[in-house]
């Protein structure tokens, strides 16, 4: 079903398609065949593939799971489906005839899953010693099982854009990067959040990655320069009022969503970076998200039991997000390094500040990361 208008104390009028199926929590929503589709995943057993543009459930993937479902994957072929669940079990199911091709055993409750861009592996986290498996996509044979990974439970795995390494991030509020080809942790950073950190993703260079955490904000990491030893992240906040739970950028990394147990959707234009939108409308708590590659619309689910698409198209044009620019004094200028156009508050100085954020990460300089503009 479309909605056309929003509920009170959304921002402006934004077309939301609000789909209902699954009978539990909705763990996780992915974009997927040109944005055609959208798989998710659920507490109620099942994985469901879903039409973007009429609603209706396509496929049902269904009697495989005998606990909640945690999180899912699809292979970049889309020939293959990959769940994880509480039963200590993460599946591989045909996306054709629906079957499940294989099932690889766990040695604890399976928090995440994350398959690797070439198609080849899956990582999968768990509460169990911490730890975080690399599993074969095509047999589901364990290659890797790496325990004590953290110092408690994992809640989150995200294979980088070249599969070449998995970040995983935890609640003992620490970040590590295991590297496929040196078979070892190769980073491990302290994160500074003050709560657990429940979800992270890579841009699409794999060059900056995300935390999003319980203390209510996200943070941004240089990866290569490894200039956050320094310095730390950059941080996101004051974009939720609760737990934040989830965050995926979007494919050119010019915008970043997260989704809360406050229940909202928030939208970060990354060229400030800044708060831009914020989308309200679940009833519960919001576990995943998902952004289109054109940026059109945003998938959220929720432990409402419910996936809802919001129209973000035409949100630039929305006067709640006009005003909002208006009151920051928004103004373009030009970033010295990468010649790309980026937006500026009225709080910072053009003069001081002459690099946007990502090329203010990679700087050397530490007076080119001022603090965080207020939202």
């Amino acid at each position: 079903m479309l909605r056309r208008t929003p509920p009170a104390g959304t921002c402006g009028r934004i077309p939301i398609k609000v789909l209902r199926g699954h009978t539990d929590a909705v763990s996780s929503c992915s974009f997927c065949f040109e944005d055609s589709r959208i798989v998710t995943s659920s507490h109620d057993r099942t994985a469901k593939l879903w039409d973007a543009e009429s609603g209706v459930p396509l496929l049902v993937f269904d009697r495989g799971h005998s606990a909640p479902i945690t999180g899912c994957a699809l292979t970049p072929d889309h020939n293959r489906l990959i769940t994880a669940s509480w039963d200590k079990t993460m599946k591989a199911w045909d996306m054709k005839t629906g079957e499940v091709l294989w099932s690889a055993a766990h040695d604890g409750l399976l928090t995440s899953c994350s398959v690797s861009p070439d198609g080849n592996y899956v990582a999968s986290s768990t509460d169990m010693e911490n730890a975080i498996y690399i599993t074969c996509v095509d047999s589901g044979e364990k290659i890797f099982k790496i325990k004590g990974h953290h110092k408690s439970t994992v809640t989150g795995c995200r294979f980088d854009p070249g599969s070449q390494r998995v970040a995983s991030v935890s609640a003992d509020k620490s970040i590590k990067l295991w590297d496929f080809v040196a078979r070892r942790t190769t980073l491990s950073i302290n994160s500074g959040h003050s709560n657990v950190i429940s979800s992270c993703c890579f841009t699409g260079n794999g060059r900056h990655l995300c935390t999003a955490s319980w203390d209510k904000t996200l943070r941004l990491w240089d990866i290569p320069t490894g200039r956050f030893r320094s310095r730390g992240g950059v941080t996101l906040s004051k974009g939720h009022e609760g737990n934040i739970s989830s965050c995926v950028f979007s494919e050119d990394s010019s915008l970043l969503v997260s989704g809360a147990c406050d229940r909202n959707v928030t939208v970060w234009d990354m060229e400030g970076p800044c708060k831009k939108l914020v989308l309200k409308g679940h009833t519960d708590w919001v576990t995943d998200v998902s952004i289109s590659a054109d940026k059109k619309w945003i998938a959220s689910s929720s432990k409402d039991s419910t996936l809802r698409l919001w129209n973000i198209e035409n949100s630039d044009h929305i006067p709640a997000v006009i005003e909002t620019r208006k009151a920051a004094g928004f103004h373009i200028v030009k970033c010295e390094a990468c010649e790309k156009p980026f937006s500026l508050t009225r709080a910072e100085n053009s003069d001081f500040i002459s690099k946007c954020v990502f090329c203010r990460l990679t700087s050397p300089s530490r007076n080119d990361l001022p603090a965080p503009p207020v939202l």
